[in-house]
């Protein structure tokens, strides 16, 4: 039984699923706004809104966490910090929007696109 346990595991091994979290997120980080299935965009949004929410304090520990979290890419805990988390200092959370899409052609997987607000 799965009482309590909210993440999904996408038919991955722990480790795998991390970085394939990692991976979505530096992606929506890099380009704004990405499409994936809506199970994806749906496990990447609390993620993405807890980075944010630490990137809004701006300190040196919180660029180090987050640039641990993205895989010790550097360039985007800054870009989070300098640019994205900025724009959401008054909002308390919610920086985060995913609209649905047409199902997909080839196996009719609900598709879903997440980007900033």
């Amino acid at each position: 039984m799965r009482h309590g346990r909210k993440n999904r595991k996408f038919g991955r091994k722990a480790n795998v699923r991390r970085g394939f979290i990692r991976s979505l997120a530096v992606a929506l980080i890099t380009y704004g706004a990405i499409k994936t299935t809506e199970a994806r965009a749906k496990e990447l949004r609390p993620y993405i809104e807890k980075m944010i929410t630490k990137a809004k304090s701006g300190d040196l520990a919180a660029r180090r966490l987050l640039s641990a979290r993205l895989g010790n890419q550097e360039t985007l805990a800054n870009k989070l910090v300098d640019e994205i988390a900025p724009k959401y200092a008054d909002r308390q959370g919610g920086y985060t929007r995913i609209t649905k899409l047409p199902r997909r052609q080839g196996d009719a997987s609900p598709m879903a696109v997440i980007e900033f607000v």
